[in-house]
């Protein structure tokens, strides 16, 4: 039988707005009688260039408010080419005065002191900054510039002059989606189900497949955290699902699984002594690139050794998204740079269908890895599962080097703190985890007592700090990286002590 959804009165109550919504309604109303509103007359993108230049020359809020509110509701209205050519207006327009930001350069240039500097500063900021934060005093301002970023950004490509307005966007979320503004809840059955339907909706690392689903995930062997932001109370930026379990979990399907009794699951919650976050989802395509600080992951495990005293490890199983696409890079711009051992040359042809014969060495292996007669072959999945891991772990640990790539999730929780611990192979046999990764998973452990001396060597000086395991699989490696990587680890035991 199918899992009710959670009532609909929830999600009236999540409807209510915050505090600061309805307040900046409120100035809104009152100002309406003293603002300067163009005539509805006047042609929709006309209307709105007139309304932003009026909204940066305004000079009381209340009146600011009700104009910004208007605006907001103008470019809402705009068809898609004249919503462009708006973005465009406020991209080309609304520049530092020339001769104001000339003389402060001369001035810094002829006597660089912190006054002219401050001066230089002042004067580089373009006024359009002023605007979008004036634009963000409208009841619902800061969801309208998410959206007017989300947007922008799927057209930067064929109109490259909006990157000045995106730039702008990403600066100022960056202030104001700070990790200090950042609120953490749980979130289990009982949320509102206005947001436990955008949980459905934003999972981006293992789909959720319906309301069923969603309340397995929300058992009590599970627990899920959101960070939320005062001004999008119902609007999760990140979601952490986590699995009760004893030991490091290595596979992602037994964690995914529906088919658990209740009793089970309690008893799977009473006996856990480690905590599994299995998916890390960011919510929100307008906050791309937006950087909500580091000790993300730290606040969930703080959170649940609260509740839970008895969790002894903090881990996450995750995907390695850029795996498969490094590994075919590297074989084609460099084929001779990890060879393969003479062991796992021979066990590869040993097994490698006759049409193969003709390749060696790396070549073969991706040649193997990228076909699909490997899934249901045990002699050749277990051929190929000591290379591809050991190169994934090579793969991981030069993460620490911007220069030479990485991956993203790993640069993720090795900047959070975390150490890598252990690679996983079939941890995911899910046709996007062999897509990605050729069914590889990853445990990074959070150490309560190390996450900050992790957290300092990686992004000091790009150091992967790792476990005895993961040392032993990139030895063989030519990776830079891995080398130096070792004496980060001491580096951060060091600051540790």
């Amino acid at each position: 039988m199918a899992t009710a959804s959670p009532t609909a009165t929830s999600s009236v109550t999540l409807q209510r707005r915050s505090w600061l919504e309805r307040l900046w309604t409120t100035i809104a109303d009152r100002g309406s009688a003293y603002a300067d509103v163009p005539s509805s007359a006047v042609p929709p993108l006309d209307r709105a260039r007139q309304l932003a230049t009026a909204l940066l020359g305004e000079k009381g809020e209340a009146s600011g408010a009700a104009i910004a509110r208007e605006l907001q509701a103008v470019v809402k209205e705009l068809e898609g080419a004249d919503r462009v050519a708006f973005y465009s207006y406020l991209a080309s327009g609304f520049l530092p005065d020339e001769k104001r930001l000339r003389e402060a350069a001369t001035a810094y240039l002829a006597d660089a002191n912190a006054e002219t500097a401050t001066q230089l500063a002042d004067a580089s900021e373009p006024p359009r900054q002023e605007l979008l934060r004036r634009m963000n005093m409208s009841p619902g301002g800061t969801a309208s510039l998410m959206a007017m970023r989300k947007e922008l950004l799927g057209k930067l490509n064929e109109a490259p002059e909006l990157k000045s307005l995106d730039s702008d966007l990403r600066h100022l979320f960056g202030s104001w989606f700070n990790r200090g503004f950042l609120q953490i809840r749980r979130i289990d059955w009982q949320t509102p189900a206005a947001v436990l339907e955008k949980i459905i909706t934003y999972e981006a690392v293992h789909e959720i497949q319906g309301w069923e689903d969603l309340r397995r995930r929300l058992a009590p062997d599970r627990r899920c955290f959101g960070f939320f932001h005062p001004a999008l109370p119902g609007e999760p930026l990140i979601f952490v699902e986590v699995a009760l379990t004893r030991g490091l979990a290595s596979a992602v399907q037994p964690l995914l699984t529906r088919d658990v009794p209740e009793e089970q699951q309690k008893a799977d919650a009473a006996n856990a002594d480690t905590a599994i976050f299995y998916s890390i989802s960011n919510c929100q395509d307008g906050l791309r690139g937006v950087s909500f600080g580091n000790f993300l992951i730290k606040q969930v495990v703080e959170e649940l050794k609260t509740e839970l005293p008895s969790l002894r490890q903090f881990s996450t199983l995750s995907p390695v998204p850029s795996f498969r696409r490094w590994l075919e890079r590297r074989v084609k711009d460099h084929p001779d740079a990890d060879p393969l051992t003479a062991e796992e040359e021979f066990a590869l042809t040993a097994v490698a269908p006759t049409q193969r014969e003709e390749k060696t060495g790396t070549a073969l292996l991706l040649d193997l890895a990228r076909s699909d007669e490997w899934w249901n072959n045990p002699a050749l999945a277990e051929a190929l599962r000591e290379p591809l891991v050991r190169l994934c772990a090579g793969h991981l640990v030069a993460s620490g080097s911007r220069s030479r790539g990485g991956d993203p999730v790993a640069r993720f929780h090795l900047g959070n703190g975390a150490r890598l611990e252990r690679i996983n192979w079939l941890g995911n046999t899910a046709p996007r985890g062999f897509r990605e990764s050729f069914g590889i998973m990853v445990n990074y452990l959070y150490d309560p007592d190390s996450i900050e001396a992790n957290h300092e060597v990686f992004v000091r000086d790009g150091y992967v700090v790792r476990s005895p395991a993961v040392d032993m699989l990139v030895a063989k490696l030519n990776v830079p990286d891995a080398k130096m990587s070792a004496r980060g680890s001491g580096k951060a035991r060091l600051l540790k002590s």
